[in-house]
């Protein structure tokens, strides 16, 4: 038995799986923000309730948002704040008394894509959530890489390039990374829904913005044309980088159904004459991805067969 923790802003999901990643059990609980003492505690007594349920002390993975420096073990950045800073694998472990894997969250949803019927005809697949923010992992045959500071697929902190601000005359924006400018800021959700305001003054919801887009409203046409511009150029970029075969998008943004026939043909536009784009298509496995893709850390690290 093994175990998918997903540690979120607002919750915390487990699940326990068997060795053919079927689940046995479940349970989500609040996740303490603020107090690091409570967050070990809870999180300990996640784990214990757990064991009792499936009678067995599973193997536990993690994900989270944030990093992880490779020479400290600290967590940077992440969107509980209690835990930055802090070297919660280790400390973990030693509560629990087994040692546990973590990695970030939108790695931990590449992997779990990854590891998909659909997938396991390309060998290097990029997974993709956009949704409030930005952010990805890279598998390469079934193995995620992680470059020297395990930082690999932070692709929303790229910037954004000129000739889009140019284009669609775009203001630099400040992003909450420090950086200037990133791709977050302008392809995300939330970032969907600037450019509407800043081309029309109108400040809509997702779910309006795609209804005026789908009876042909002029201004949400062009702002639905100009994001998906971009974000056909950004996925043409990473094409041309990493030669991947394809792309699994997660997040809210993946459930535009519209985007799977509009992407393709717009990666076409900034890709070499007769290159072909790589194939696009959502996550199987939608907002499970995160616990399963924890769990699967496990297996890539030879804990468990599968």
């Amino acid at each position: 038995m093994f175990y998918g923790v997903d540690i979120g802003g607002t919750k915390t999901e487990i699940v326990a799986f068997d060795k053919e990643m079927q689940v046995c059990w479940r349970k989500r609980v609040a996740t303490p923000v603020q107090d690091y003492e409570l967050f070990l505690s809870t999180f300990t007594s996640l784990i214990d309730t757990a064991d009792w349920a499936t009678g067995t002390q599973g193997k536990i993975g993690i994900g989270m948002p944030g990093l992880m420096d490779r020479h400290t073990g600290k967590l940077l950045s992440s969107n509980v704040p209690c835990l930055t800073g802090r070297q919660v694998m280790n400390d973990l472990a030693h509560r629990l008394n087994r040692s546990v894997e973590l990695d970030n969250d939108c790695c931990c949803f590449a992997l779990s894509e990854a590891h998909t019927q659909q997938a396991r005809q390309f060998s290097r697949i990029f997974g993709a959530i956009i949704g409030t923010g930005m952010g990805g992992g890279l598998v390469i045959d079934g193995q995620l890489y992680r470059g020297r500071n395990r930082m690999a697929s932070e692709f929303g902190h790229l910037p954004l390039p000129a000739t889009f601000m140019r284009r669609y005359h775009l203001p630099e924006l400040k992003c909450g990374c420090g950086l200037q400018g990133c791709l977050e800021r302008y392809q995300s959700g939330p970032g969907l829904l600037w450019l509407h305001k800043h081309f029309s003054g109108e400040q809509l919801k997702m779910e309006t913005l795609l209804e005026h887009y789908r009876h042909g409203n002029a201004s949400a046409v062009t702002t639905i044309e100009a994001w998906i511009d971009m974000l056909g150029c950004t996925l043409a970029q990473l094409q041309l980088i990493l030669d991947v075969d394809a792309f699994v998008l997660g997040g809210g943004v993946s459930n535009i159904e519209e985007i799977y026939t509009l992407l393709p043909q717009a990666m076409s536009r900034y890709l070499f004459p007769g290159l072909e784009p790589a194939r696009v298509f959502p996550a199987i496995h939608g907002a499970s991805s995160g616990v399963r893709g924890a769990a699967l850390l496990l297996v890539e690290q030879g804990t468990l067969t599968h």
